[in-house]
């Protein structure tokens, strides 16, 4: 059976990717920071009738953590078929009653530690994974990668008046953090060109999880729906591309 691993797999988009990899036919890892969620996850996968499905502690912020990770799912896997860095944080603060904190995302007053809290997530975390696992990777007959993008990390859009959301997907710090991770997965596609790897980047959307406060419009199902598109690819399928069918229905690939 063919296996995949999703960190940031508890709740949300991940875990309906998860669920979705299950009715594939695969056995998958639940990555979590907090094992108790991840246990929790498990269960109500398991309640669902999925068997084939595990929590794996990893917190893609601590070295200790991933290559602990990686060494037990060593013991119990030979290969990795699919890796899908699916755990990020936006950066956008609240108070306690839940209120957006002012301009505390933009490029004018986010401050040194909101940018290095979200990049030791959304970038050193992605590298961090992605390097401990390749090696398990490698040794799939098709392995995959997918990074979860967003068109927020587009520098071309961002910088079109004429792009819808133009004037309120100004996240400095979270876009920021996209834009750099795709230049990070642009340059490994590259680098392992001439393999069976596929590695691509993905936008699932602005869907309504806890990662925006709930505040997307699009469902988890139609989210995970366009990971599990290029998590799945064959050999004659695209790999080093930035992909946003919400910005772009018709074939799906946007500009950097």
């Amino acid at each position: 059976m063919k296996t995949a691993l999703i960190t940031g797999a508890n709740k949300g988009i991940g875990f309906e990717v998860a669920k979705k990899l299950l009715q594939q036919g695969f056995i998958v890892y639940i990555g979590s920071c907090d094992v108790i969620k991840g246990q929790t996850a498990v269960e109500k996968l398991r309640a669902e009738g999925f068997v084939n499905v595990e929590a794996i502690q990893i917190d893609v912020t601590d070295d200790h953590s991933v290559n602990y990770a990686r060494t037990e799912l060593g013991k119990k896997l030979d290969s990795l078929d699919i890796l899908i860095n699916n755990a990020g944080i936006s950066g956008v603060k609240v108070d306690q009653t839940g209120n957006f904190l002012e301009k505390t995302w933009t490029a004018e007053q986010a401050t040194i530690n909101t940018f290095k809290e979200v990049y030791e997530t959304n970038v050193f975390g992605v590298v961090r994974v992605t390097q401990a696992f390749l090696d398990l990777l490698k040794k799939s007959k098709e392995p995959r990668i997918v990074m979860v993008s967003s068109s927020v990390g587009s520098l071309t859009q961002q910088s079109d008046p004429q792009w819808p959301i133009y004037d309120t997907a100004k996240f400095a710090v979270y876009g920021s953090s996209k834009a750099a991770m795709n230049m990070y997965a642009v340059h490994l596609a590259y680098e392992l060109r001439d393999t069976p790897f596929r590695i691509n980047m993905v936008d699932p959307g602005y869907t309504k999880t806890d990662f925006n406060y709930n505040t997307g419009f699009s469902t988890v199902e139609t989210a995970a729906n366009r990971i599990i598109k290029y998590a799945l690819i064959g050999q004659d399928g695209p790999t080093g591309k930035f992909f946003s069918e919400e910005t772009n229905p018709l074939t799906g690939e946007i500009s950097w």
